[in-house]
């Protein structure tokens, strides 16, 4: 399933997953607390179908999932590691692996060290700000967990 970020019924969900009620979320559109209860209920089925076929392409044994905060918890089958699927307002649905990376000489150093700030903010999260990306997406995602 494609899951777009940027329809009225994610903004719902993307304001839902941060704490604002329904009823302040159907004030700010105009419209009743039952359609933005609806449009709810229909962007949790859309996001638990989608983390669960990313983890089914990914290869990934599901442990836990949240459809609320959109998140799912698992063990990569071929890589024998803890994984996350997450969904991301700015940056879509992602699938990250626990590993022990060389980011120093990566390619993807800044746009990683973006996603991980992105992504904590978008949750609430503080982090501590360092240059080594792993140990940032090791402090979020021990925080994810908890949540999860």
């Amino acid at each position: 399933m494609f899951l777009t970020t940027n329809d009225k019924q994610f903004g719902f969900w993307a304001l839902h997953r941060n704490g604002v009620p329904n009823i302040e979320i159907a004030n700010r559109f105009g419209i009743s607390r039952q359609a933005v209860s609806r449009a709810l209920l229909l962007m949790d089925e859309k996001i638990e179908t989608t983390l669960r076929e990313m983890a089914q392409a990914n290869q990934i044994a599901i442990e836990k999932i949240n459809t609320g905060r959109g998140i799912l918890i698992g063990r990569s089958i071929p890589f024998q590691t803890a994984a996350i699927v997450f969904v991301s307002e700015k940056h879509g649905i992602q699938v990250w692996y626990e590993h022990d990376g060389n980011c120093g000489s990566c390619q993807r150093y800044t746009e990683c060290i973006e996603l991980i700030w992105d992504y904590a903010t978008e949750l609430g999260f503080k982090i501590k700000k360092t240059a080594d990306p792993t140990k940032m997406a090791e402090e979020l995602f021990a925080k994810v967990k908890e949540i999860a």
